[in-house]
């Protein structure tokens, strides 16, 4: 891990900061609201989601059991971004099961569902979030990024940003402070200092992307880190790579120029003492696995601080899960056998 960090610079000073007597005082809930909050290494790798076509046999050994995807995918990344609560909210008992398999320290970024960002647009979904962030929090210290993303909207919808802020800013102001929320847009004109700043102000980071219609970092005339941590999504370009594949068990396009940019950019936002989430989706290169392999490799190329490989889950609490499992499954079969 990378330690002695410089202070972050002027945009970030407002981050809260905390002596080692004042930690002491602070909650549970307090406490996750600073960047280090549990000890993660400087920046988490992760792919968007953690099963597609062509990941068996690719990915996962042949065997396996896709019951057992979750926990062997953990022992492989720091963190993973769950892509199927943007479509609904899971059910508890789903978000019990994520929790049980996968060991302390992983981290669950998810994506608010689109019933709150795409069909309300934050507009009298109150119950809907509600429901939301009370079943995520059943993740407990694993749950990780909070993400917003929005699509691309007409003119017809926002007739320009500030209509879209006026929106923003009062759901903003009403999210938890004990959570960490990222905000993707996918207007581009959208992006600028001020759109940034207000962002900052509500400690809110401005989701990163890589894909065609949108800028990179580099392409940015002004500070893209609005808050103690940034998040990062590599996606490329979908219609392009989906007219040479759809089964996604190897990378059919080289990024490795935009790869190494990244990686610099990753280094240069670390020694800023920010943490760094980053996710490879498939549609970048075709196959996520495959683009984080590469961009650990080109950071080792290029002689930077080792990054700390993912813990392992414990055998016998691997073990406890597959016991339960019986259980559950032979409680089931009696049950069904059981006149209605």
């Amino acid at each position: 891990m990378l330690r002695d960090a410089p202070p972050l610079p002027g945009a970030l000073r407002s981050a809260p900061q905390m002596t080692q007597c004042q930690s002491k005082k602070l909650s549970a809930n307090d406490a996750s609201r600073y960047t280090f909050r549990v000890n993660h290494p400087p920046i988490l790798l992760g792919t968007s989601s953690f099963t597609a076509i062509g990941w068996q046999g690719s990915f996962y050994p042949k065997t396996m059991r896709p019951a057992d995807y979750l926990a062997f995918y953990a022992e492989q990344f720091h963190t993973v971004e769950v892509d199927s609560t943007f479509y609904a909210c899971p059910s508890a008992r789903t978000v019990e099961n994520w929790n049980a398999r996968t060991h302390d320290g992983f981290v669950f970024s998810v994506k608010v569902p689109q019933t709150i960002t795409h069909d309300k647009v934050l507009v009298g979904c109150d119950a809907e979030f509600l429901e939301f962030m009370e079943t995520m929090d059943i993740l407990g210290p694993k749950l990780g990024p909070i993400v917003f993303q929005f699509p691309f909207f007409s003119r017809s919808i926002f007739p320009d940003r500030h209509a879209f802020t006026d929106r923003l800013v009062p759901f903003l102001k009403k999210l938890p402070a004990n959570h960490k929320f990222g905000i993707e847009i996918r207007n581009r004109e959208w992006l600028n200092a001020e759109f940034a700043n207000l962002l900052r102000v509500h400690q809110i980071a401005l989701v990163l992307q890589d894909r065609s219609w949108m800028p990179n970092p580099l392409e940015l005339q002004f500070d893209p880190i609005t808050a103690g941590w940034t998040y990062i999504r590599w996606l490329g370009d979908r219609k392009q790579i989906e007219a040479q594949t759809m089964t996604w068990d190897k990378a059919v396009v080289d990024r490795t120029a935009e790869l190494s940019s990244w990686v610099d950019f990753c280094y240069q936002i670390m020694k800023r003492g920010v943490l760094v989430y980053a996710y490879a989706n498939n549609h970048f290169q075709g196959h996520g696995p495959a683009t984080i392999e590469q961009f650990q490799n080109l950071w080792h190329e290029k002689g930077l601080p080792e990054i700390e490989k993912p813990h392992r889950m414990k055998r016998d609490l691997l073990c406890s899960i597959k016991h339960s499992e019986t259980k559950s499954k032979g409680a089931s079969a009696v049950k069904l056998l059981r006149p209605l």
